[in-house]
């Protein structure tokens, strides 16, 4: 190769690292964006769920609604929403129904229909989500804002929709 082979070859050489240094900082430029589904969302009215646990929103929002007829913490009937991440290593657990209880593929947690864990690794018992009743008297649910059984949160008024 002669001398203008090899400053045709330095020159590309320059040239397609510079193209890449611009192209990184074009990147940088744009930030990486985030399409999680909204912390606060409606859910329709208290009278479209009968008793039990209702998984519509489990793929949509991340939450269980359970409606109770009567519940340990607040002792009346009412509503609560659980947050659909196991305690032990966040997997998504599943509801049956002929059991009666939520079981985690993963490593085997179970969780009562309360939330509370008997079975498995999970170190505590599922999360709950704020939930009130909102000015159109629909079902609102906050995921930005959870309860821990295990610091006596459960008891708070907006972790349980009374009716």
């Amino acid at each position: 190769m002669g001398r203008r082979g090899w400053m045709g070859l330095a020159w590309g050489s320059f040239t397609a690292a510079t193209a890449g240094c611009l192209a990184a900082t074009g990147r940088f430029m744009f930030p990486n964006v985030l399409n999680e589904p909204p912390q606060q969302f409606t859910i329709g009215f208290p009278d479209e769920y009968g008793e039990g646990v209702d998984e519509r929103w489990k793929d949509r929002f991340g939450v269980w609604v359970v409606r109770t007829p009567f519940d340990d913490y607040h002792e009346t009937s009412g509503f609560y929403a659980l947050l659909v991440t196991c305690t032990h290593l966040g997997c998504t657990p599943n509801w049956l129904s002929a059991e009666s209880k939520f079981k985690c593929p993963c490593h085997g947690s179970g969780f009562r229909p309360t939330g509370i864990n008997f079975e498995g690794p999970a170190p505590r018992p599922l999360e709950r989500a704020r939930i009130v009743l909102a000015e159109d008297g629909q079902i609102m649910i906050d995921k930005a804002r959870k309860f821990q059984e295990e610091l006596g949160q459960w008891t708070d008024p907006e972790a349980f929709l009374g009716v």
